[in-house]
Order: C-alpha cells, then sequence, then structure tokens
C-alpha cells in the first residue's frame, strides 16, 4: 500500500501518524505545538469515532474552543475518518512538556 492510498482510506493509521500531525497545532500564546506542550494525553484509533483527549494549559484559556477545533479537524485529516476530542479536567503543569526549559522552567 502506497503512503498516498493510507492517506486516503485510513488503513494502518497509528497513534503516532496522529500525534505528528498534531505537532503542527500551536498553542496561539505559547508559540509551541500541543504535543510539546504536553497536552494530548491519549489518542485512541481503536474506538469509533476515534478519539482524542486533551487538556488546556489553563481551565479557562480563551483560545479553548479554537484549540480544540484545531486539534480536532488535524486528527481527522491525518486518521481520515471522525474523531471526537474531549478536553479533560486534569490540571497541565510545566512537568508535562517534552522539554519544559522551553518555558523557561527548570
Amino acid at each position: 500500500m502506497t503512503e498516498e492510498t493510507k492517506a486516503t482510506n485510513g488503513d494502518n493509521v497509528t497513534e503516532e501518524d496522529v500525534r505528528d500531525a498534531l505537532r503542527g497545532v500551536m498553542d496561539p500564546e505559547l508559540h509551541l505545538d500541543v504535543i510539546a506542550l504536553g497536552l494530548i494525553e491519549t489518542v485512541d484509533l481503536e474506538k469509533e469515532p476515534a478519539e482524542v483527549k486533551m487538556l488546556l494549559t489553563t481551565p479557562f484559556c480563551p483560545y479553548g474552543p479554537w484549540l480544540v477545533q484545531q486539534v480536532k479537524e488535524s486528527a481527522q485529516l491525518a486518521a481520515s475518518r471522525e474523531v471526537k476530542v474531549e478536553v479533560l479536567p486534569k490540571q497541565w503543569s510545566p512537568e508535562m512538556m517534552e522539554d519544559p526549559s522551553l518555558l523557561g522552567f527548570f
């Protein structure tokens, strides 16, 4: 199967494929992607629709609805199917980042 066919029908799309696509979703205030920030907790492609569980940097993030929509659109494009995005009530902290030093922590 070619990469073009894979992208067209969604076969063999992996969690890593979706996470790679989500690297293109940038937090407009912090200027880092949602993966680097550690905002994506899980990507479940076994469910129908597929599911992404994420956090926001603050509970009342003014860009929250926009960010959720961007995650949904990017994940759907990568998975070639419907994706549900759930925002978890869990508190985000810089320790969840791939590299907390990017924001001057640690």
